[in-house]
């Protein structure tokens, strides 16, 4: 007898009902999926209004189909109530802030409008173009009244408004450098570049001949901006410093009289750290009064990040003393702006203090810091050496403001099932309240992963901490893959984040046990054990690794022969290490823009300073240096190759070039070993495109399945 098409759905129901499998198939249908962590709406920026009743925050939505986002601005209550949304479909909402229009509360915003749908049925449609490029807006809440106040070519980044709201200080990109066809004026259509230096491309981008110069203009009684200054004119430096700095680098006095702003002016950028802060009064009009004056004279790491005290008298600053490490202890110090005295805040703090807030009192700052797998809050008073922490649980927080008015505080709460929204915490009793529910929806319906914390004895008797995430439904009684997820970094805790590419709750929702080791090398665990990896790559960081691997290999409900090992970055690294190095633990690996050749990975990086630090310098200058680049490469152990191998690489990645995933993936090949390559073109360290990351999912558990299911 022939089943029809139609009856086989019916039968295979009654099937699955007869032998109870029924539960598990719909389970399936309430997991997460690539398609679903697209659809997840990213929680932006967010203020308070100063009566501490009104909260408003943007969200980021994707569009699988369009391939890209689009921004919605909401307003509520401050406890999360009466919901509305003010701003939809926008392609930028940035630089969120309250002010003052006369006696009005609005609300200051950079935008770029949506893409006028007009001019797609009626070409005869103008478009000002102005719109089309980052502006700064004005929202009239009570009216819904939008105005446009600044009318620049290029746009501008990074807005901030003075505490007075008479100036505003934003960034602008200006051209100062001359590229081929400056030069050459006669030969428009020659496409080369000539390099002198280097840092001629950095992380994702090529240099473009400009600078983002730091700008200040007047605010007028009629609410619209005035003819803005370049503080910075004629100065072939940043501010803020690329490729990740933003507005926390610089920052106004409390009497809008000044501004302090960080720049990098290095000779050797490729090699050195050496940012510093300078200090630049104001004019009535918003240009310089006097040149400015550096205060961090004499310290040679980062110096970053200033905020001023709200009564004035401090400017609190992030500060690595060591130069040429970029993952050294993050300080806070501290600026006296009456004696021009500096003094460590966080002096004897074996942790880094990050993203500082000042109380609106003056009487304290409070910072994030990795502790034991997670990043927390802590509250440090000023004149004392007390500091304590404010958040609890297996969360990654983030300071937003304080609530006037009241003993909480608003604040991020992220973790690895569930990305970031909007809380508010007791400073009475660390209680926490969920406000903004920008993805409730979608949650309501899903089957969680869990998440347990695992201590693991190293091979030099140290403990490392490991996360182990379960697949929803997880049963002892069965058996299942494991993944060992190999950090990036490599100085980059293993905490409570929720990636959109690593993501710890699409893999156990794809029936995999993942164990995430904080091994030697990240924050959380004290200096010593972050510093540790620094000159050994190789070394105890790949044992760590190994014992976390062993350790939960010996558990009855891991499937011994279906374990795999991925990573990214140094996690890339970290996986062709193990394919030289793992004696058949893995049934396959996965590595995206992964290190492969250290010698070659020197030759064509951009920032020296980080592997002139780890690795002690190029690779020629002693025999003490080559020995440790012939130990720890990991092109040194090819010939113990034998492991199906997945290499993801992208083409703008100048952090580490493509050639290193081309040279693994040539190594496999050559050698007769499965693999396959997954090359992007126009991504970079990163994978950013929503059809581009679906894409990365599907085929990276497509090769995990083949091996491990």
């Amino acid at each position: 007898m022939r089943l029809s098409i139609v009856r086989l759905p019916i039968l295979l129901l009654l099937l699955c009902a007869s032998f109870g499998f029924c539960q598990s198939a719909l389970a399936q249908q309430h997991v997460m999926t690539p398609e679903l962590l697209w659809k997840l709406g990213r929680l932006g920026e967010s203020a308070i209004s100063s009566d501490g009743n009104t909260l408003v925050y943007s969200v980021r939505n994707y569009d699988l189909a369009a391939n890209g986002a689009t921004s919605n601005l909401v307003v509520s209550k401050i406890d999360g109530s009466e919901v509305r949304t003010l701003l939809t479909g926008w392609n930028l909402v940035a630089d969120i802030q309250w002010g003052k229009f006369g006696e009005q509360d609005v609300l200051f915003f950079t935008g770029i409008k949506p893409d006028a749908e007009e001019t797609e049925k009626d070409e005869s449609v103008k478009v000002d173009p102005l719109d089309e490029s980052p502006q700064i807006y004005r929202l009239e809440l009570a009216t819904g009244e939008i105005t446009r106040i600044t009318s620049l070519d290029d746009g501008v980044a990074n807005v901030k408004f003075s505490p007075t709201g008479h100036h505003v200080a934003f960034t602008v990109d200006i051209k100062m450098d001359q590229d081929i066809n400056d030069l050459y004026a006669d030969l428009p259509k020659a496409d080369a570049r000539i390099i002198d230096s280097l840092m001629y491309r950095h992380w994702n981008a090529w240099h473009d001949y400009k600078y983002s110069h730091l700008h200040v203009a007047p605010v007028g009684p009629d609410g619209m901006i005035g003819q803005p200054h370049d503080l910075m004119q004629g100065m072939t430096v940043d501010c803020p410093v690329p490729p990740f700095g933003g507005s926390e680098q610089f920052c106004w006095s409390a009497d809008g009289k000044q501004v302090c702003y960080t720049a990098k002016i290095a000779t050797d950028w490729a090699e050195s750290t050496d940012s510093d802060l300078y200090l630049l009064a104001i004019n009535d009009d918003g240009s310089a009064n006097g040149e400015a004056v550096c205060i961090t004279e004499g310290r040679d790491g980062y110096d970053n990040n200033p905020s001023w005290s709200p009564d004035g008298k401090y400017i609190a600053f992030n500060s690595m003393v060591r130069p040429g490490f970029e993952a050294d202890r993050n300080r806070i110090i501290l600026y006296n702006c009456s004696n021009k005295k500096l003094d460590e805040l966080t002096a004897g703090l074996d942790q880094n203090a990050n993203h500082m807030h000042w109380l609106a009192d003056s009487t304290g700052i409070i910072f994030v810091s990795e502790h034991r797998g997670s990043d927390h809050l802590f509250q440090m008073d000023i004149g004392t050496t007390n500091i304590r922490q404010l958040s609890e649980g297996w969360y990654d927080w983030d300071i937003v403001d304080e609530v006037s008015g009241s003993n909480q505080l608003l604040v991020t709460r992220t973790s690895m099932i569930r990305p970031t929204e909007l809380h508010s915490l007791s400073l009475q009793d660390k209680s926490d309240k969920q406000i903004s529910k920008i993805n409730d929806e979608i949650y309501a319906t899903l089957d969680l992963p869990t998440i347990r914390e695992r201590w693991v004895e190293a091979t030099d008797g140290q403990q490392i901490q490991n996360w182990v995430i379960y697949p929803p439904g997880f049963d002892e009684s069965k058996q299942y893959p494991m993944l060992t997820y190999c950090q990036g970094g490599p100085q980059g805790q293993v905490s409570q984040f929720f990636s959109y590419r690593w993501n710890f709750h699409l893999m156990a929702a794809n029936g995999y046990v993942i164990v995430a080791p904080n091994r030697r090398g990240l924050p959380g665990f004290g200096r010593a054990w972050n510093d540790q990896i620094s000159g050994d790559w190789g070394g105890q960081a790949m044992k760590d690794i190994l014992s976390s691997t062993d350790s939960m290999l010996a558990e009855p409900y891991i499937n011994k022969k279906k374990a795999a090992a991925v990573g990214a970055s140094f996690g890339g690294y970290t996986v062709y290490w193990l394919m030289g190095n793992h004696k058949d633990r893995f049934a396959t690996m996965i590595a995206h823009c992964g290190v492969f050749n250290l010698e070659s990975m020197y030759g064509s990086t951009e920032e020296l300073f980080f592997v002139n630090h780890d690795l002690g310098g190029p690779y020629w200058q002693s025999p003490e240096i080559q020995k440790k680049y012939n130990e720890f490469s990991p092109h040194r152990f090819i010939q113990n190759w034998k492991t199906p191998l997945m290499v993801i690489h992208g083409e703008k990645d100048f952090r580490v070039p493509v050639t290193q995933g081309m040279e693994a993936f040539t190594a496999a090949q050559v050698q007769g070993i499965d693999s396959r390559f997954l090359y992007f073109p126009d991504e970079g360290h990163w994978v950013t495109g929503p059809q581009n990351g679906v894409l990365w999912h599907r085929l990276f558990f497509e090769w995990l399945d083949r091996y491990c299911k």
